[in-house]
């Protein structure tokens, strides 16, 4: 069975910082992209962060650009987001995501996590 499997959410204060991890099995997915999407009560999701492969490249959304960063180790099959300076706007359901069947930023991902919940208090 293949799964991808968040970790690492919370509830914190603005301005702290939180690592959110993605864990792979059943399959590999060190060869293909990997991204975060992020949905918030009410909105529809929305793209945060993609890495490709070997990591030389990443995008990010404006919103979370300088204050997030993207990472994988294929060795543990595993992709990191690194999330710094928080906002309550920050504030929503984190999923990873494999194997990109579109752009980088489209939700057109074979594969999703079951989501990690992320809070961010004023």
């Amino acid at each position: 069975q293949v799964q991808l499997v968040e970790s690492g959410g919370g509830l914190v204060q603005a301005g702290d910082s939180l690592r959110l991890s993605c864990a792979a099995s059943g399959r590999s997915f060190s060869t293909k992209t990997k991204a975060w999407f992020r949905q918030a009560p009410g909105k529809e999701r929305e793209f945060v962060a993609a890495i490709n492969y070997n990591s030389d490249e990443t995008y990010y959304a404006d919103s979370v650009t300088g204050r997030f960063t993207i990472s994988r180790d294929n060795a543990k099959d595993t992709v990191y987001l690194q999330m710094n300076s928080l906002k309550p706007d920050d504030t929503a359901v984190y999923y990873c995501a494999a194997h990109r069947r579109g752009g980088f930023q489209s939700p057109s991902y074979e594969y999703w996590g079951q989501g990690t919940q992320v809070t961010v208090s004023s």
